[in-house]
């Protein structure tokens, strides 16, 4: 390994840590939901739309800070971002007021939102074509879901939401994090070659179908992640305890599914990874919703894999399918990875208290499997 891959590789993993960070501000806010409840009296619907709060202003303005860091330089973007992203949640402890810890929620998503289009695009120069080194930074992401609601239970769980000035740590933490990327890579530091498709030019249709195939996991992902806890318990005859362990597991194999999609990317085409991923979600999410007790964990465990194996790749093939337009390919994928499951997961609860949840959720199966079609109609930019 020569001395410029050494030195790329410890700055992806810093600024992959940043990346936990900023993401440990999407997975700590529905974990705060019981906590608004119990403490602050907030309905459960009120609770929730502090989530929805967030989760808008990031998902939704995401793709706009693509856009515009395409077309303008913005200096001081990605750790303003991660400032933003921490301060609107520490401010949690100045106000009981819902509307007003909507808005602070609000600024804590515009943070995230500026943060991902900027930081992936950086995350790509780094690593050049290595879809390992890539994949590192979309774990950073998957590890700060995963260790948000720990992190929140031990603090203001405990201590209660007079201490909510502790969800600022995780910020400074990736502000620091940050100066050591830039100093590892220097003011020399120039972003590592990458490969040429036949065309270097935006191909926006072949960018049109990803987004399709991104909406499609989007829809099945969230609407599992939100559904998965209740359906344990109430369908599969699970404890609290490990109904809520299956949540965690889900979490945790999409850690190690985004290093699987990765390394496999450097033996096989990235069409082709995404593909037989979502093909093979297709039987192992019936039977995580089928088998019945301690077993559905395995399949829990085994899904979360599949999700998570085309994460990272479909940055990246969105980067070369838009090689002049990356922050907005990332701004897109990243953003409509959470959007449109968000969206769409009303009609899932909807359809779940009128006829159950195994006839909400078994039809999802459909999508995995149309991604899996339109995936035959694409290819890779770089062959």
């Amino acid at each position: 390994m020569n001395r410029q891959n050494r030195t790329s590789r410890r700055a992806q993993r810093f600024l992959a840590f940043t990346h936990i960070t900023v993401d440990f501000y999407q997975g700590a806010l529905p974990a705060l939901v019981p906590i608004f409840v119990a403490e602050r009296n907030y309905s459960y619907a009120a609770a929730a739309a502090v989530v929805l709060a967030s989760s808008l202003a990031s998902s939704i303005i995401q793709p706009l800070f693509g856009v515009m860091g395409d077309r303008f330089r913005i200096p001081g973007i990605v750790p303003a971002a991660v400032a933003l992203a921490g301060l609107g949640m520490g401010l949690f402890v100045l106000t009981d007021s819902l509307f007003i810890t909507g808005i602070f929620a609000a600024i804590s998503g515009v943070g995230v939102a500026a943060f991902h289009p900027d930081a992936a695009k950086k995350a790509r120069h780094i690593a050049g074509d290595d879809d390992v080194v890539l994949s590192w930074f979309s774990l950073g992401g998957n590890l700060g879901f995963a260790v948000a609601p720990l992190y929140v239970g031990v603090t203001v769980g405990i201590l209660g939401l007079d201490w909510a000035w502790l969800l600022g740590l995780p910020a400074v933490a990736g502000l620091v994090s940050l100066v050591m990327v830039d100093r590892i890579l220097g003011p020399n530091w120039r972003p590592a070659s990458r490969r040429r498709g036949p065309m270097d030019t935006d191909d926006w249709r072949g960018f049109a179908k990803l987004v399709a195939v991104v909406i499609a996991r989007s829809i099945i992902f969230v609407a599992t992640a939100s559904f998965i806890v209740v359906y344990m318990q109430q369908e599969r005859g699970l404890s609290s305890f490990w109904a809520q362990a299956a949540l965690f597991i889900f979490y945790i194999g999409g850690a190690i599914g985004t290093l699987m999609g990765g390394t496999l990317a450097r033996r096989f085409s990235r069409i082709a990874v995404v593909q037989a991923a979502y093909a093979a979600l297709i039987p192992v999410f019936i039977a995580m919703l089928l088998v019945p007790g301690p077993l559905a964990l395995f399949f829990v465990a085994l899904a979360s894999l599949l999700f998570f194996v085309p994460f990272s790749l479909q940055v990246s093939l969105g980067q070369d399918y838009l090689p002049n337009n990356m922050g907005t390919a990332a701004g897109v994928t990243l953003g409509l990875a959470v959007s449109a499951g968000g969206v769409a997961s009303p009609v899932v609860g909807a359809v779940a208290d009128n006829f159950g949840l195994l006839k909400a959720l078994l039809p999802l199966v459909i999508f995995p499997a149309a991604a899996s079609v339109l995936l035959t109609r694409m290819r890779d930019p770089r062959l």
